[in-house]
C-alpha cells in the first residue's frame, strides 16, 4: 500500500467513524465554525483541565473532509497544552496552504499529515481547514 493509500483510508476512517462527534458533557469551551463556500458546520467542545486539552469533541455537518479533519484533530489535541495546539493548528495551516513546513513539524501532525495533499483539491481546502481555525480562533 502506498502513502496515498494510507492517507486516504485514514481520512475515510474518520470520515466514517463518529467516536469525536458527540456532545461533550461539561465542556469548558464551546466554539462553532461555518465554512460559508459549502455550508459545513461544526461546533468544536473542549474539556480543560488548567491549561492542557483533557477532551475534544464535535457536533455538525459537512462533508466528509471537514468531519474527517476535524475527528483527526480531536484525536491529536487530547492532552496536549493550549500552546501546543495553537502551534499545532499553525503547522497544520502552513501545510494546507503549502508554505514552509519541516519534516519534523509534518512529524507532529500525526494522521493529520493525510490531509497533505488536499491542495491539489481547491475547492477542499476551505473544508480540511474549517476545524482547525475554529480551533485556533477558540484558544
Amino acid at each position: 500500500m502506498n502513502m496515498e493509500e494510507i492517507y486516504s483510508q485514514i481520512i475515510l476512517d474518520h470520515s466514517r467513524n463518529q467516536a469525536n462527534k458527540h456532545d461533550l458533557e461539561d465542556a469548558d469551551i464551546t466554539e462553532p465554525g461555518h465554512n460559508p463556500s459549502c455550508g459545513d458546520e461544526i461546533v468544536l467542545q473542549l474539556k480543560m483541565d488548567g491549561d492542557v486539552i483533557k477532551d475534544a469533541a464535535f457536533t455538525g455537518d459537512g462533508c466528509a473532509i471537514s468531519q474527517a479533519a476535524t475527528s483527526v484533530m480531536c484525536d491529536i489535541i487530547v492532552g496536549k497544552t493550549k500552546e501546543e495546539a495553537k502551534k499545532l493548528a499553525d503547522i497544520y495551516v502552513r501545510m494546507i496552504k503549502r508554505e514552509d513546513v519541516t519534516d519534523e513539524e509534518l512529524e507532529l501532525l500525526e494522521d493529520a499529515v493525510a490531509f497533505r495533499n488536499i491542495q491539489n483539491m481547491p475547492q477542499r481546502v476551505k473544508c480540511a481547514l474549517l476545524s482547525w481555525k475554529t480551533l485556533d480562533q477558540t484558544i
